[in-house]
């Protein structure tokens, strides 16, 4: 298991948009908020793109080279994903992952739509990413300043020391290790039966959503149950569910069955705060804290 790359002031970051447009100025804002950090930005060439389908910044060969282009850049040492919305997974088939490998140890940092590259570059490259905050999404954008808890803890775990994230309810009771994966639902309920058909065995599933009604919920999680993605897994940590009602009686009726302990209410997904927690790495949930940890450099720190 590859330990996550931290980031130190000096280093070069670069800003992509695999997915939707960004709003041109709360774009330049959350740049100039990760300049305020020491951090050199590069803003990828087709950033603010908007020919095509409306809802995608470029068409899918464009926002691949971009995204591409920023990866094998041997300056660059993370790249931020402007913002999610859609279209991430219509790029896998478009980028050259051998030259991507090649390139060596880097760090992908978004979330929500952006599930799609954490789950392939995972698959692909087999290094730890940032499931966190974008800089053209209102946590770190927003017009005053960037929302506290998510500027602080998404420099933690920029610079190697994440702290452990708290939530608020506990479905399952019990402790559980593995290696952290997953995102956004609805993404991975997406990616059912494609090269990339998700896997959560040995692991800790992270789970979390917006804007879907329980049943909905429902039927991705079967979906994914009956794909056997839950086959092994060894916990399972919930996110935020924004816009979702009540989702935590069909995430129990569905997942309990399960038998693993199941910690939910993490601040981590949507919603604000919007907390980092790295993805590919150590995770440990124990509900008696109520917490996620992560990121740990060997096995002997997390008992």
């Amino acid at each position: 298991m590859n330990e996550p790359l931290a980031i130190r002031p000096g280093d070069t970051v670069a800003v992509v948009s695999p997915s939707g447009t960004p709003d041109a100025i709360r774009l330049k804002r959350g740049v100039e908020r990760l300049e305020s950090l020491g951090l050199k930005v590069v803003v990828g060439a087709h950033v603010l793109d908007r020919q095509g389908l409306a809802y995608l910044a470029g068409p899918d060969a464009v926002r691949a080279a971009d995204l591409q282009s920023a990866w094998c850049d041997p300056a660059v040492t993370a790249v931020f994903c402007s913002r999610g919305g859609y279209g991430a997974a219509r790029l896998l088939h478009l980028l050259d992952w051998a030259a991507m490998r090649a390139a060596g140890p880097k760090t992908l940092i978004g979330s929500s739509d952006v599930t799609a590259l954490h789950h392939a570059f995972s698959f692909e490259l087999g290094w730890p990413t940032l499931h966190g905050p974008m800089p053209a999404c209102e946590t770190l954008a927003d017009e005053r300043h960037p929302e506290p808890r998510t500027w602080q803890n998404l420099q933690a775990a920029l610079y190697g020391r994440p702290h452990p994230v708290v939530g608020d309810r506990v479905l399952v009771p019990g402790r559980a290790q593995g290696v952290l994966a997953g995102g956004n639902l609805s993404l991975l309920a997406s990616m059912c039966g494609t090269p990339y058909h998700p896997s959560f065995d040995g692991k800790i599933a992270f789970l979390e959503d917006v804007g879907e009604d329980p049943y909905r919920i429902d039927r991705m999680l079967t979906q994914l149950l009956h794909a056997g993605a839950f086959r092994g897994v060894r916990g399972i940590a919930l996110g935020s569910w924004v816009d979702c009602g009540d989702p935590y009686p069909v995430l129990l009726d569905r997942l309990g069955p399960l038998g693993v302990p199941i910690l939910a209410g993490l601040p981590v997904g949507h919603g604000s705060p919007q907390l980092s927690v790295w993805l590919g790495t150590l995770g440990v949930i124990d509900t008696e804290s109520c917490s996620l940890a992560g990121q740990f450099r060997d096995e002997d720190q997390a008992r």
